[in-house]
């Protein structure tokens, strides 16, 4: 069966009009005949959407219970067993309630589709997986329900449903997307002109990539090989000189130009590695066309012009960008230069602009031979070899009575040549091959002892000796040399890969980075120097080592970070080729600092913002929960004093009572709010010593009715570790919000058993029960989950039995009570080295009071 349509409604926000189009759409196919029914659709009370339902078929949702309420669904069996052409289904992100057929509706879409059945449906932006730090980061809310960017990249068409914030805005201010009482607060939050400006940018964003993946696509399949200039994209052909900086100025102004330009700055190296491109200048060009917004890449290609030709090709580009040459008038010669021929050979669809600069036709200059450093033992067991070796050898061969030939006698010197420039490198091998053509000529080329040569055969062989000599050294030096500049750039990219790792980690500390810089180079101190202005003075923001330097210029090496910030390393000089890597460490350094910075700066103002919240809701509470009680003592009071009215002695009685309850619970709320207190300031100090459970829990339950909660303590029970009035307050907050919650008729349980070395007691409850994301929500201050009434705490029972178990060194957690509900797990330390006694030692539980 083949696969079924899958077309998809993008929108930028809620309400620029998603579900309505898609309705649009299927009111067209029922139009023209095609067998169309909704599958699944959210109106969300708004007329106009409703309207729009009129005259399509609407497949029955399929009811299920969960905690005692009933939800609506997509009947998949349903939808499956009507199988219509086309399905409507919205909101392809929601999550489905715990016992559908799915967990997310999308992979309900997924069933559909493998059936055979089109679907049409909707998804905002923000719900994209990737796109959820980005969202949150613009709108401060973290979009819970997500689809996989990969299900909507799938989709065999993506319309983007689009509208001007201004016109968004107006849409909510006339009621069209929320009722009226939440218009006022959608408009000052989530629907902010900035706000919907990003999203909309992050819509319009997603839908181009699309779009271009779907023409690359389209390109690849019709093997299109002309250039499409559907878009602005501008290569930059770069060589590693110095002119690079320029050729990207020149074609970032170019892209801006155009709506949508691109850059692509591409360096095009050839296959054996060698060339004359400083490694420095790259990095630099690199960093710039990055920061300008573009993308630098590398490309191996022994014909550099078909090379650069095939890569912009391969990105559709419209223009390249080169310099005009570098070489001198009469190198021309040799042939018309990369930037002639690309000219030539790039057709009508490729524009190619050849830029001037300073460089151009001063020449390219010879690539400049470093020596492969090899210390100086091996260079001058190399000069000994190469020299010192042939005198010995010439001595042996004069003294031995032994006619080798001159053929041999030239491969003994050849190996000795060959030894120089393994152990010296290339000058000792050249001076070892000359020397060895003397020795040769005067010893053992006829007439002997005199630098002639009598037989025209020996020059032809001592050439070609000294020719063989000197390119075996070559070759040897050479491959020396890319030895140690392989092992050196592995060096160099282990390096580099920690820095990467620990950037995308965020695992190192400064001080660890100024070590690791310290033993990598071999330092004696490193320091970190930082001043506010080009006048200010230095300031060490961390060093590592003895005796760092507190000034840039007092540093054997120093390097510059941005305008104001420098590393001054003491120990040694550095050479110049170890100064790429360190530039990565500094910038590594700078970044390092400016996140702990921005972290610190973070965490103080995460404790000021919790420190405001707490402060609100505390006069919330003080304004309100408190004064109920008050109220009421006050109004019982007020009574008992009236000396116009008669009071019974039961109803005396009853207005003293009424007394008692709003002091006992004004005790509470004020102990409560006291203990958060203690535990937000950091005051709390528990007295840990060995107890009994059955000796504290009981006495915990003095706030609630006697018949409301039922008791299972173990005796053989171990002792716990515990601060005991810590304990009793925990464990009575616990129980007060479970009975709070529980039904009337249901008991409270209150249960505790042993695991290794720790005791858990277990609270649990009939009640309604809290979902899986709200179970860490509930322990935090002043937050009252669900339909709790006002008056009825402040919400800080379970963020101080919390704080407490914490401060004893247990831990207290939420879990679903098997049938409805919910068990509050709180873990304490049993004693270690007390065992329990047997039942008919221990002590009996204090009664109740």
């Amino acid at each position: 069966m083949a696969r079924g349509k899958f077309r998809i409604y993008l929108g930028a926000a809620p309400g620029v009009g998603k579900t309505y189009a898609m309705l649009s759409e299927a009111h067209r196919r029922v139009e023209r005949g095609t067998d169309c029914v909704v599958a699944f659709l959210e109106h969300h009370n708004r007329p106009r959407t409703e309207v729009m339902l009129h005259g399509l078929e609407q497949i029955p949702r399929k009811e299920l219970e969960y905690r005692g309420s009933v939800f609506t669904e997509m009947d998949v069996d349903a939808v499956l067993a009507r199988h219509p052409q086309v399905a409507l289904v919205d909101e392809l992100a929601h999550t489905n309630i715990p016992g559908s057929r799915n967990a997310k509706r999308w992979q309900d879409v997924e069933e559909l589709l493998a059936a055979g059945i089109d679907v049409v449906s909707t998804v905002n932006i923000q719900h994209l997986e990737s796109l959820g730090d980005t969202v949150e980061s613009i709108t401060g809310v973290r979009q819970q329900e997500t689809v996989p960017d990969e299900v909507v990249r799938r989709a065999d068409q993506i319309e983007l449903v689009d509208m001007s914030p201004q016109a968004l805005r107006r849409r909510m201010a006339h009621g069209n997307i929320y009722k009226a009482d939440k218009v006022d607060a959608a408009l000052s939050n989530y629907f902010r002109p900035g706000n919907l400006t990003a999203l909309r940018e992050l819509a319009l964003l997603w839908v181009a990539d699309r779009v271009d993946a779907y023409l690359t696509e389209y390109r690849s399949e019709h093997r299109v090989s002309k250039i499409w200039g559907s878009r602005e994209r501008i290569v930059v052909g770069l060589t590693g000189g110095p002119e690079g900086r320029t050729l990207i100025r020149r074609a970032a102004r170019l892209a801006e130009k155009g709506a949508g330009g691109e850059v692509l700055a591409v360096y095009i190296a050839r296959s054996d590695g060698l060339t004359n491109a400083s490694p420095k200048e790259l990095a630099v060009q690199r960093t710039l066309v990055e920061d300008l917004g573009g993308t630098f890449h590398h490309v191996i290609g022994d014909d550099v012009p078909s090379a650069l030709l095939d890569f912009a090709r391969g990105v559709n580009a419209t223009q390249i960008v080169l310099g005009v040459s570098r070489r001198r008038g009469w190198q021309y010669v040799f042939g018309p230069g990369v930037g002639a021929t690309v000219a030539r050979e790039s057709g009508p669809d490729l524009d190619v602009h050849l830029i001037t600069h300073d460089e151009a036709g001063k020449g390219r200059g010879l690539p400049v031979a470093r020596g492969a450093r090899l210390g100086r033992p091996r260079i001058i067991w190399g000069w000994l070899a190469g020299v010192v070796g042939p005198t010995l050898l010439t001595l042996l061969l004069t003294n031995v009575d032994a006619e080798l030939g001159l053929a041999n006698d030239m491969l003994l010197f050849l190996t000795l040549t060959v030894a120089a420039a393994l152990l010296g490198g290339l000058l000792p091998a050249l001076a070892s091959a000359a020397f060895g053509s003397l020795l040769l000529n005067y010893y053992f080329t006829p007439p002997l002892h005199r630098l002639t040569i009598a037989d025209p055969r020996n020059i032809v062989a001592l050439v070609v000796f000294f020719g063989v000599a000197v390119s075996v050294a070559s070759v040897v030096d050479l491959a020396a040399r890319r030895t140690h500049q392989a092992a050196r750039l592995r060096a160099e990219s282990e390096i580099l890969s920690f820095l990467a790792g620990s950037v995308l980690r965020g695992e190192t500390s400064l001080e660890a980075l100024l070590e690791r810089m310290r033993e990598t180079f071999g330092m004696q101190s490193v320091a970190l120097l930082e001043r506010e202005s080009e006048v200010a003075p230095w300031t060490c923001a961390g060093s590592v080592g003895p005796q760092p330097c507190q000034y840039p210029e007092d540093a054997d090496v120093d390097m510059p970070v941005g305008d104001h910030m420098a590393l001054a390393l003491s120990g040694r000089v550095l050479p110049a080729s170890d100064r790429r890597v360190l530039a990565a460490f500094a910038a590594q350094a700078a970044v390092v600092l400016d996140r702990q910075r921005l972290q610190s700066e973070a965490d103080q103002a995460k404790e000021l913002a919790e420190g405001n919240r707490i402060r609100t809701a505390l006069l919330a509470a003080v304004s309100h929960d408190l004064r109920t009680p008050l109220a009421g003592i006050k109004a019982a009071v007020s009574s008992l004093r009236s000396d116009d009215v008669a009071w019974s002695e039961e109803d005396q009685a009853e207005l003293l009572e009424a007394i008692e309850e709003g002091a006992d619970r004004l005790d509470h709320l004020v102990g409560n709010l006291l203990d958060m207190s203690r535990l937000q300031t950091g005051t709390v100090a528990p007295l840990i010593r060995e107890i009994d459970l059955d000796e504290v829990v009981p006495m915990a339950l003095g706030g609630v009715p006697q018949a409301s909660v039922e008791l299972d303590i173990p005796e053989t029970l171990p002792m716990v570790a515990v601060d005991p009035g810590l304990l009793e307050r925990a464990v009575a907050n616990l129980v007060e919000n479970a009975v709070k919650y529980s039904p009337a008729d249901e008991c409270v349980l209150v249960a505790a058993s042993a695991m290794a070395d720790r005791v858990e007691v277990r609270v649990v409850d009939r009640g309604p029960g809290v979902p899986d994301e709200a179970k860490d929500r509930i322990f935090e201050p002043f937050q009252r989950y669900g339909d709790a009434p006002r008056g009825a705490g402040v919400g800080l029972g379970l963020a101080v039995a919390r704080g407490f178990a914490e401060a004893m060194g247990g831990t207290l957690d939420a879990e679903d009570t098997p049938g409805g509900g919910l068990t509050m797990v709180l873990t304490v330390a049993a004693a270690s080295d007390r065992r329990p006694l047997p039942p008919a030692f221990r002590r009996p539980p204090p009664p109740r009071p």
